[in-house]
């Protein structure tokens, strides 16, 4: 490859110190996610790093994607990055549907971006096939990072699309970040190249929870609510929708209950089944304090207040990084086997376990192991931290030196013949 002088690359006056610049990473978001902030501020303390955001969500948006009702993210998720919002034009934009964000203007951005290399959050969207094809097309090396995995529930037909067109499509990647593993074995499903794979576990901004959930966040919590000092409480964090499954808790709880165990449950969330866990728990003789919807900074408090949080849901739930906040919190966990983040962070007797989804009687055994043999604080904050935003970040840094050092041997072999 030459420049318009006609000189190739090597010959700038610059080219000796270009490899000592840092990366100039761009990323491809379909909105501000609480998750992903923290992550963008730790990257950009080591790259330069820039976010291109497909979509702004308001309030009402919000509360259409199963949270219940409006509201913004009481955290502040844009700066400590340089980021912006593209020209979404899509007839009905939301990040809920395909079509729901089309943004045109990514290719010219990025080419006048000079980026080195282009991380893509997921394919989709439009805006991210969007942006994956601009890259290419200015041979930029792609990469992307998603929680995907196999098992979710599909009909016959896509999966069999999924099956034909996957290992084309995955192509276009020169490298993808895996989450978990069971995310790693879904690109090795899809016959991914295994030197093109690199770890990059989901994480939470761990230490602001570690800060929070204290134990006077506790007391005070479970004051409000009149929890005994001696009940224990199970938690449901998240949207109360049915492939998370909170009535199998309410279930479990009841269980405990006629086995002799001082036990109540406690939601942080809202959404359309509240109705039945209310309905359910009183038939049972369940106590169930419903907290609504808890914003990011009232989470710790939820965690701190609980002695145990359970995530029951189907193979929908690609990951759960309420798992990861809990953990963060101080507090273990009973996850679903069907949850992705199972094999990960559910580890056998170290910070809580697993059961077969939908096997109530299994949920409430696992719950009482844990309660009655709960892991040492320590063994827990291990575990969170080997999903921290360093960590995170040390695999994307990491794909990014790789595919720049590909790049670089490629493009100077192509200069010198």
């Amino acid at each position: 490859m030459h420049r318009a002088n006609g000189l190739p690359d090597i010959f700038h006056p610059l080219w000796p110190f270009r490899k000592h610049m840092p990366p100039r990473l761009a990323v491809l978001a379909s909105h501000p996610v609480q998750y992903y902030a923290p992550l963008f501020r730790t990257l950009a303390q080591r790259l330069d790093l820039h976010v291109f955001y497909a979509h702004n969500a308001t309030a009402a948006q919000q509360a259409a994607a199963g949270f219940g009702e409006a509201f913004t993210w009481d955290i502040d998720l844009t700066s400590g990055y340089d980021s912006q919002f593209l020209r979404n034009v899509a007839m009905r934009p939301g990040t809920d549907h395909f079509a729901g964000c089309d943004t045109p203007d990514i290719g010219e951005l990025l080419e006048a971006g000079r980026f080195t290399c282009v991380l893509a959050l997921g394919w989709h969207l439009k805006s991210m096939l969007q942006g994956i094809f601009a890259a290419k097309r200015r041979r930029l090396p792609v990469l992307v990072r998603g929680d995907s995995q196999l098992g979710t529930p599909r009909g016959r037909i896509k999966t069999e699309i999924k099956r034909l067109a996957y290992p084309l499509l995955l192509r276009a990647f020169d490298g993808a970040l895996y989450v978990g593993e069971r995310n790693r074995d879904y690109f090795r499903h899809y016959a991914y190249p295994e030197t093109q794979l690199f770890h990059s576990p989901h994480c939470v901004d761990t230490k602001r929870f570690a800060l929070a959930a204290t134990a006077d966040a506790r007391q005070r919590l479970r004051a409000r609510l009149g929890i005994g000092a001696n009940e224990a409480v199970l938690l449901f964090a998240g949207k109360l929708i049915p492939f998370k499954r909170p009535l199998d808790l309410v279930d479990a709880v009841a269980l405990l209950r006629r086995d002799g165990l001082n036990a109540r449950m406690l939601v942080a969330g809202s959404g359309p089944l509240e109705p039945d866990i209310r309905k359910r728990a009183a038939e049972l003789g369940v106590t169930v304090d419903l907290l609504g919807f808890q914003n990011q900074s009232e989470m710790p408090a939820a965690y701190a207040a609980a002695d145990l949080l359970a995530l029951p849901s189907t193979g929908r739930e690609t990951w759960g990084l309420v798992c990861n906040e809990a953990l963060a919190s101080g507090t273990p966990i009973i996850v679903s086997d069907q949850a992705g983040c199972a094999p990960d962070l559910a580890r056998e007797g170290r910070v809580g376990r697993s059961y077969d989804m939908g096997d109530v009687a299994a949920l409430a055994k696992a719950c009482t192991a844990t309660l009655t043999d709960m892991p040492a604080r320590a063994e827990i904050a291990a575990v969170s931290e080997a999903s921290s935003l360093d960590r995170a970040a040390d695999g994307i840094i990491a794909a990014v030196n790789a595919l720049g050092s590909r790049r670089r041997l490629s493009a100077t072999s192509e200069q010198l013949q």
